[in-house]
């Protein structure tokens, strides 16, 4: 029997680590072709920069929103009730504060919508956001799916080119036993 001899084509891993190779290089090559596609700030959503009313609200809203507008209102509003008390009969909003409720109530009626106007806003960019999450997570999955199916593809090939060995080997070690 002759010695066993390499066979002529290359094993099946070794043929597709080449075209893995070539598919690499055709990436690599075509990249900017297909430049990755991921939509991440406000600026890419397809929206109208904010009008004046908008960035009034989201002012408004910073402000009200924050310890400091908490500490001046109620510091103001102690101020305006003690100085009312210690006024006596000479108070220019004497007890229940009538002013000071007209005021407040101001306050709140052109507060609300403001704030309002702000979380509209917002919640807008926040779907925007949900959206392109959406998007690059299903591109993800769907390129994780695609390197699951490479590397059970590439598996399943190494598992038949050792299978293939194995019968080799086994037949030349039959073939050495019968002598």
């Amino acid at each position: 029997m002759p010695p066993h001899t390499a066979p002529a084509t290359p094993p099946p891993l070794a043929v597709d680590l080449h075209q893995l190779a070539l598919l690499r290089e055709h990436r690599r090559t075509h990249r900017h072709k297909h430049p990755p596609r991921v939509i991440a700030a406000a600026e890419h959503f397809d929206l109208p920069p904010p009008t004046r009313g908008q960035r009034l609200a989201d002012l408004v809203a910073r402000t009200i929103g924050s310890w400091r507008f908490i500490l001046l209102q109620s510091s103001a509003i102690v101020l305006w009730i003690g100085g009312n008390v210690l006024a006596g009969h000479n108070a220019w909003d004497p007890y229940p504060f009538i002013l000071l409720n007209l005021l407040l109530s101001f306050q709140a009626a052109y507060t609300a919508p403001a704030i309002m106007m702000s979380q509209n806003r917002q919640s807008e960019l926040d779907r925007k956001h949900a959206e392109s999450d959406y998007e690059v997570n299903v591109k993800a999955e769907l390129e994780i799916e695609l390197l699951h199916e490479k590397i059970d593809l590439l598996k399943e090939q190494e598992l038949q080119a050792l299978t293939q060995a194995v019968r080799e080997l086994s037949t030349q070690l039959q073939a050495l036993q019968t002598r």
